[in-house]
């Protein structure tokens, strides 16, 4: 599930709808008999974007610390959770990736093997999750503001087909350059969303869009061959 903003992120710490959603999606792996400590989904948080910072660490344990067996995965030696081997990944019911910057996420996950541990954690039927830079990274390409102005960023670990673009009504020009990058063949096509929407994935394919929020919006981009790229709307379901 990839969410373009929103969740526990925003609200200091407490859970929303689309925090709900996925523990709804992880507690049904656990119903089926995967791995789980007990009877609440063991859910892990990797903040490697952000660079491993306490505070959003702290939020993320507020949130899910009363319905999950949570953990954090810091890459950083972060105190009080201390640096952990990325295999732990593979016993969690769900992986929830940060936002910050997927450049940065990139470089430090494969000098730490966790590409492939996440690959092998979602065949075996993990949930993997994440928000803004915990979006794009699942993708091929993606909009990003990793190098200050916003950028296409041609990498992603590529479980996801295309390119990604969070944030779509939250940042002035990101339409925009995720248009352009289309367009001009930076980037493939690909799906944008608006804070507080996410899209559900199941296999590598779309299953819905959902928001948390009135008015929530998420597109398929693609370019139209004439040096420019097309929105085509997603049908968006409003959580209760």
């Amino acid at each position: 599930m990839t969410l373009g903003g929103g969740g526990f992120s925003e609200t200091g710490g407490k859970l929303t709808p689309l925090d709900h959603v996925l523990l709804g999606l992880a507690g049904r792996r656990l119903d089926a008999g995967a791995r789980g400590r007990g009877e609440r989904p063991a859910v892990c948080f990797v903040p490697t974007a952000s660079g491993d910072a306490a505070g959003y660490c702290e939020k993320f344990e507020r949130a899910y610390g009363g319905v999950a067996e949570t953990s954090v995965l810091t890459l950083f030696n972060q105190s009080p959770w201390g640096y952990r081997d990325p295999a732990m990944l593979l016993e969690q019911d769900l992986v929830f990736v940060g936002g910050g910057s997927p450049a940065n996420l990139l470089a430090l996950w494969r000098l730490h093997g966790l590409p492939e541990v996440l690959t092998e954690a979602g065949r075996r039927g993990t949930v993997l999750a994440g928000i803004s830079a915990g979006m794009n990274c699942w993708f091929e390409g993606s909009s990003t503001d990793s190098y200050g102005p916003l950028a296409a960023l041609p990498d992603g670990l590529g479980l996801l087909r295309g390119s990604a673009c969070p944030h779509y009504d939250g940042e002035p020009g990101r339409p925009e350059q995720f248009r352009s990058a289309i367009g001009s063949g930076e980037l493939p096509e690909g799906h944008a969303v608006d804070d507080h929407v996410a899209l559900v994935w199941r296999d590598g394919e779309l299953v819905e869009a959902v928001s948390e929020t009135d008015g929530g919006r998420a597109f398929r981009v693609a370019a139209d061959g004439a040096g420019g790229a097309v929105e085509a709307p997603l049908p968006v379901r409003r959580l209760g």
